[in-house]
């Protein structure tokens, strides 16, 4: 893998070893975005949703994870050309794009550029960020300080409240965070939208996300559009039993994902 996608999943845990047997050929990928300074962990509940041949990449971006070393970038655009490069290179699969929060961003936008470039995702499905024809406004939260921004992000269910008075032990992670957030909050809605469809993913008791601009998200596509709300506020995509229900909109013929206990959960490490 290139260093802005990690395989994980199914095919992870085969590659680590940790099952026994040959990896069966992946018939169809899966590639994930998560929110503000997420780590590729963020989706590790989907290890109990997808099959042995569905291929699981998710994005990790500079500053976090193995390129905690790494230099933060703060826009969208140089994001998604990287982004877009290193999924270019990866063995031809039918696939579909899943965005959270932030993600959603980086997700529409890696759609329309691999569209440009012939190799257009079956669908693109976007969680807990409103449409761009929305565009972020003051006050920024990516200038909060770090005490404000503890705050915001306990808030919202992204961050334990025993660190609100730490900033000293997440201070790496707020650094990420912060640059992601600088990224949503300047990124402006395209002149054209895609051709891929859609589908708009958010919980009803989001704290962040208005739940009934989700629709709007059909003024982005000249293809097909589909909802689908849920509860459990704005990280829902990462419980095991919302990830099934998503991964079965996504993964042709996943009908009946397996279900194994859940795994823990970081949000933000």
């Amino acid at each position: 893998m290139s260093g802005w996608w990690m395989t994980v999943g199914s095919g992870a845990r085969r590659m680590a070893g940790t099952r026994p047997g040959p990896r069966p050929r992946a018939r169809f990928r899966v590639v994930a975005l998560p929110h503000a300074g997420g780590w590729p962990s963020a989706f590790r509940s989907w290890w109990q949703v997808l099959p042995e041949d569905v291929e699981c990449v998710v994005a990790q971006l500079p500053g976090r994870g193995a390129r905690i070393n790494e230099p933060l970038v703060a826009r969208v655009e140089p994001l998604v050309d990287a982004l877009v490069r290193d999924l270019s290179e990866l063995e031809p699969l039918p696939y579909a794009v899943i965005g959270h929060s932030f993600g959603s961003v980086l997700g529409y936008e890696l759609t329309r550029a691999m569209e440009r470039n012939g190799l257009p995702p079956t669908l693109l499905a976007v969680s807990a960020r409103q449409p761009p024809c929305f565009p972020s406004e003051p006050p920024f939260a990516h200038l909060r300080s770090d005490a404000e921004l503890l705050e915001h992000l306990t808030d919202m269910g992204g961050m334990s409240p025993g660190l609100v008075d730490r900033a000293d032990l997440v201070r790496s992670s707020l650094r990420a965070i912060r640059a992601d957030l600088e990224a949503m909050e300047t990124y402006r809605r395209p002149p054209f939208g895609t051709g891929v469809p859609i589908l708009a993913l958010g919980a009803v008791d989001d704290p962040v996300v208005i739940d009934e601009r989700m629709h709007l998200w059909s003024l982005e596509t000249s293809g097909g559009f589909s909802r689908q709300t849920f509860t459990g506020g704005h990280f829902y995509l990462y419980t095991p039993a919302n990830a099934a229900a998503v991964a079965a909109r996504l993964v042709p013929g996943l009908d009946h994902p397996r279900s194994e206990p859940p795994l823990p959960q970081p949000l933000v490490r």
